[in-house]
This record gives structure tokens, sequence and C-alpha cells, in this order.
């Protein structure tokens, strides 16, 4: 683990951000994706169950189907309302160096 930097009394403390969470707008869209895949995947199911059941095939394998199709959509709203806890962001001074712009002073 880093040591934060000291700094001396006469130094201003620059704070720098380490660690940024991930925006809204992506993590909606990756919820949104998971959402459209898990109910892509339900669709599959269904239409596999009614093709499988009206083929004559073993019925554990249409019915494995049918289930999946019912369950899935409860499986799809969860993963789609499940908000990640937001990180906090972290952040630690940063000792300035002399080689930029003057900096502006009060």
């Amino acid at each position: 683990m880093p040591r934060p930097h000291r700094h001396h009394h006469d130094e201003p403390v620059v704070q720098s951000v380490t660690t940024v969470p991930e925006s809204l707008a992506q993590e909606q869209a990756g919820r949104i994706r998971r959402y459209l895949v898990t109910m892509g995947i339900r669709t599959a199911c269904f239409i596999l169950a009614v093709l499988t059941a009206t083929r004559g095939a073993p019925w554990w394998l249409w019915g494995s189907l049918a289930v999946a199709a019912i369950l899935l959509p409860y499986v799809a709203v969860v993963l789609a309302n499940a908000v990640r806890p937001r990180a906090p962001g972290s952040s630690a001074p940063v000792t300035p160096r002399g080689d930029g712009p003057e900096q502006i002073t009060r």
C-alpha cells in the first residue's frame, strides 16, 4: 500500500483522483445488455420447448426448456435491477512538481 505523501505547510495540497467509479450511463447500459441477453435466451428456450414437445422429444428435455422459459424473466428483472454498490473514490494529496506553469496563488 503506498504511503501518502507528506507536504510542507507552505505547499498547497492538491487532490488527485486515483479511482473513478463506473459512470451511471455505463452501468445502466450493462444492466440493459444483461436483461436483453437473458430475455433472448428465454425466447430461445420457449421456442425450443414448443418444437421439442411437438416432435416427440423426451419430456425432461422440453420440460426443462419450459421451466427455463418460465423462470428466466424473473432472473432477467432481478439482474436488471441489481445496482452495484458505488465504491467511494479515493484521493491522496500530491506534491506539485515545479516544471509546470505557475500556480495561481490567492
